[in-house]
């Protein structure tokens, strides 16, 4: 064998080398740990343990890499930035508590609501950190009560001067910002109670997010904008066993608004998205394409619970965008919900900057099978004048609903062994056709 390899050229001595059958492949050794307690975190809850845990992400990373570690305890922190090579573990009992002073979370470039900006880093932020890993089976708590009540406030305090607010007037921290990492992995984590959207994925390729916890609240206090999984230019993302009951929406498809969003580079499109054995609790709607998206492609929902009275999938049609929404199926799914599909103008904060563009909304090649729900209207099919809307399909449905009728302003929807309400549904019960829009209220 020796010899063989000496007369070979490099090349081919490797390729040799790589079948022979009596040389073992290497093993991958296991990421070194990096205990934040061995790095002066201290377990005292109340303390601030930012500049402890930073100092453990930069060793590992300064050392080649490794895992950071939260062991049993709460642990007060502010934005904590992890770098090439790190990755995040919480054990047992962990909880990697966010500070609620937004001082403690510094002003960075960002994106934020499909625009490239300023913006305050989220707890837990990865830069090209190819390889990111964040698993439990702890918790990371964003401890956003204080941003929720602060946001309620001013909303409030502006709409008694007659202004409308927006959701950046009031500074608030997300729980993670990955953005521009390959071959991410969220798993098995509790991820709760964010200040901002929860999940934040931008520029991403191959993420899985597998088995986790991911909550906020409805009541006492509601926690606003608390999207579970924002997916923002992003191809090939995963979900899968998760449980998902936040105060908006719970799987969001980004990626740019404006009238010129489909030319700006920071922009583009969601391709390949799964999302499969997840139960969805209470929501705002389970699978959203907007408020900010300029195309999305190859979108699955499967084998999914719903228990909530909001939309299976949601549409959110803006006038001011050029959106594309295509090759979407929901299949497999039970429980109760608000409509199947609602498909509606939304027109918050609506802005054309000026541009003569007039841009629409094209959706095509939608497929909804295999469903089985009790749901308050069967569907709202009701979108912008000039949306262009083609083959909608309905297929092995059966539903019950409070009201036998829904609103469809489209001909290319399609009904097969559908039932409503224990009778086949019949296209006479999608009524309003050419009717006004009615927008969507925002939440």
């Amino acid at each position: 064998m020796k010899v063989l390899v000496a007369l070979l050229p490099l090349g081919l001595a490797a390729f040799s080398l790589s079948f022979s059958p009596d040389v073992a492949p290497p093993k991958a050794a296991a990421p070194k740990e990096y205990v934040i307690t061995q790095f002066g975190a201290s377990t005292d809850s109340t303390q601030l343990n930012t500049k402890a845990i930073q100092r453990t992400i930069d060793q590992a990373n300064a050392n080649g890499g490794g895992t950071v570690v939260i062991p049993k305890g709460v642990f007060l922190s502010g934005a904590l930035f992890f770098k090439p090579n790190t990755q995040l573990r919480l054990q047992e009992g962990a909880k990697l508590k966010g500070s609620d002073q937004i001082a403690d979370y510094p002003l960075v470039p960002s994106r934020m609501e499909g625009q490239k900006l300023d913006y305050y880093a989220a707890l837990v932020n990865a830069y090209q950190v190819n390889g990111f890993r964040v698993t439990g089976p702890g918790t990371i708590d964003g401890n956003g009560l204080r941003f929720w009540k602060s946001f309620w406030a001013h909303r409030d305090s502006m709409q008694k001067i007659g202004k409308s607010s927006t959701n950046l007037e009031v500074h608030r921290p997300r729980l993670l910002f990955i953005w521009d990492c390959n071959n991410v992995t969220i798993e098995k984590v509790k991820l709760h109670n964010s200040g901002f959207w929860t999940t934040h994925l931008y520029q991403c390729n191959n993420v899985l997010i597998d088995g986790c916890d991911i909550r906020s609240p409805f009541r006492p206090v509601k926690a606003p904008s608390t999207d579970a999984v924002d997916i923002d230019v992003c191809k090939k993302v995963t979900i899968r066993n998760c449980y998902i009951s936040v105060n908006d929406d719970g799987i969001v498809m980004k990626g740019g608004k404006g009238p010129n969003a489909q030319n700006l580079p920071e922009n583009g499109p969601i391709e390949d998205v799964l999302v499969e054995n997840c139960t969805f609790g209470e929501v705002h709607a389970n699978l959203t394409c907007g408020s900010e998206c300029i195309h999305a492609n190859r979108i699955t929902m499967r084998n999914c619970k719903v228990e909530n009275d909001r939309p299976l999938l949601l549409f959110k049609m803006r006038p001011d965008t050029y959106q594309l929404y295509e090759n979407i199926t929901i299949e497999n799914v039970t429980g109760r919900c608000g409509t199947l599909v609602t498909l509606s103008p939304w027109t918050q904060f609506f802005n054309m900057a000026g541009s003569t563009e007039k841009p629409f909304g094209t959706i095509r090649n939608i497929t909804l099978s295999k469903i089985k729900v009790k749901c308050k209207q069967f569907a709202v099919l009701d979108g912008n004048p000039t949306d262009k809307v083609s083959n909608i399909t309905f297929k092995n449905v059966e539903a019950t609903a409070e009201t036998a009728t829904f609103p469809n302003k489209y001909a290319d929807v399609k009904f097969d062994h559908v039932t409503l309400n224990g009778a086949p549904l019949k296209a006479s019960q999608a009524v309003q056709k050419g009717a006004a829009v009615t927008p969507l209220k925002p939440d």
